[in-house]
């Protein structure tokens, strides 16, 4: 620990007692990883406040002392987001013990929720009143709200209800200086210039500390069903999904994946089996939910979707889930590929994004042109084809060897994948953000003024650099910010 930080951690044991600072390397070291763990960082102490002016007064005696902070929530960042620098120059500050639900409210459908409130226990509050949370992903037993909301998560409900971004109605935030934005009143009308609230989510706290969120609610599910559906293409796909659009606004998820993805789930995944004959080429998901008793049953409803597509040949096979039982094993297969493609050995995984209509064309061409670019890999891409945002991972060689293929193959693999990307018009980061996982890509493909903006309001609100540096853009330090 150098000098700054010891005077950092002593003012505020001083202030708020020792348990504001942990600095025992035994109960460091969990935080200390990425969950990918391909990002290792250290750090002398973690500053846990547990209350809005802790924060602040953490943020104020952080700039008086020159230390850089790293915002901590769950540490399920899946780029390095949220993993302290290697060489210890930064203090992490964890959000974990600010898990309060300050108020929630079904009559006008709004939480406030503290940033360390986890994912899944927000989803058990809201449903405790009659209402839903319409954000879910694999991590939600672990996943934060700030750092939900800092990172703009997606996950498989985005086709109806948007990324956090649009479920986010207000922001409470530290900013660098130590001041606080209060956004939270959720207005539905505010010109008062630039939203800061805005500003805020996605930034992956490289611009202020969120604090809180008011969070929109929406009416509970009544019952739900989750169709599984085989074909030979993501062509076919894409068309089921437009001709699904056209009839109903009740399907929530619609995810793709290959034969690949689902051979690979059912060898490492226990207790998971194929839904539909494993011969088709390509399968999706599609989830569709009932809010009210008299809604029409959502597996009638999935059951007449598809009916056509079969009789025309557009879907080779399909089943529609007949318990909750059996629409979780569907979900199982879909949220085990992660899992499944890490047991299968070294591979790079990117999260991008490309126009919905044009993503069929993409994961057939990106994946063919890196196989043969790249001798021996297999690419495998699966995901929220609704959504135009698909996870493309590219496996290692068989026999190659795990750290080698990582240092020498595996920066020009992804680089490649980026051209691709850009060359559709797409984006190299969906959902997961950029963290330092794909700092050097975004500023290598821009565009340039897009990464020039980032860098001035970076510089504008934390001209000293001391939140989460390294992350998203890189700055220099000034240490003279006189």
């Amino acid at each position: 620990m150098n000098p700054s930080q010891h005077q950092l951690v002593d003012s505020l044991r001083a202030r708020f007692g020792a348990g504001i600072a942990e600095t025992d390397p035994q109960m460091l070291a969990p935080w200390l990883a990425d969950w990918r763990g391909r990002f290792q960082g250290a750090t002398p102490a973690m500053l846990s406040p547990s209350s809005l002016e802790e924060v602040q007064a953490v943020l104020a005696q952080a700039g008086a002392f020159a230390v850089p902070l790293v915002p901590q929530g769950g540490n399920t960042s899946m780029v390095g987001g949220a993993t302290p620098p290697a060489d210890g120059s930064a203090v992490i500050l964890s959000l974990r013990r600010m898990n309060r639900i300050r108020s929630i409210s079904p009559e006008d459908s709004l939480a406030i929720a503290e940033a360390g409130v986890i994912l899944a226990d927000f989803h058990d509050a809201a449903g405790a009143i009659g209402r839903r949370f319409p954000l879910d992903l694999g991590s939600r037993g672990s996943a934060t709200i700030g750092g939900l909301a800092s990172t703009n998560a997606g996950g498989t409900q985005v086709l109806r209800w948007g990324t956090m971004r649009a479920l986010v109605a207000g922001v409470e935030a530290v900013l660098p200086d130590g001041s606080v934005h209060d956004g939270l009143s959720a207005l539905k009308k505010d010109n008062r210039g630039y939203d800061l609230n805005q500003l805020l989510i996605g930034a992956e706290g490289t611009l202020g500390v969120i604090t809180a969120a008011t969070l929109r609610l929406v009416p509970a599910v009544a019952t739900r069903a989750v169709a599984w559906a085989a074909m030979e293409s993501p062509d076919q796909a894409l068309s089921l999904l437009r001709r699904i659009e056209r009839q109903t606004d009740a399907v929530e998820s619609f995810e793709i994946m290959p034969a690949e993805a689902l051979a690979s789930v059912l060898a490492h995944i226990p207790g998971t089996r194929a839904p539909v004959d494993a011969k088709h080429r390509w399968h999706v998901l599609i989830e569709a939910v009932a809010t009210d008793a008299g809604d029409r049953a959502p597996e009638d409803l999935l059951a007449d979707l598809l009916r056509q597509p079969l009789e025309a040949g557009l879907v080779g096979d399909a089943v529609v889930s007949a318990s909750e039982a059996q629409a979780e094993a569907f979900w199982r297969i879909r949220h085990g590929i992660s899992e499944s493609e890490r047991a299968r050995g070294a591979a790079v995984q990117h999260d991008i994004s490309a126009p919905v209509d044009a993503m069929p064309r993409f994961m057939r061409e990106a994946g063919a042109a890196i196989e043969a670019r790249f001798a021996g890999t297999q690419a495998v891409a699966y995901g929220h084809l609704g959504d135009g945002n698909v996870h493309f991972h590219v496996r290692a060689p068989v026999a190659a060897d795990r750290g080698h293929w990582y240092a020498s193959e595996a920066p020009a693999i992804t680089r490649a994948v980026h051209d691709l990307v850009v060359q559709a018009g797409g984006s190299i980061s969906a959902e997961h953000g950029i963290g330092q996982m794909k700092r050097d890509e975004l500023e290598r493909l821009g565009p340039a003024s897009r990464v020039a903006t980032l860098r001035a309001i970076k510089r504008a609100l934390d001209p000293a650099v001391l939140l989460n540096p390294g992350k998203l853009v890189t700055l220099a330090r000034r240490l003279d910010r006189s």
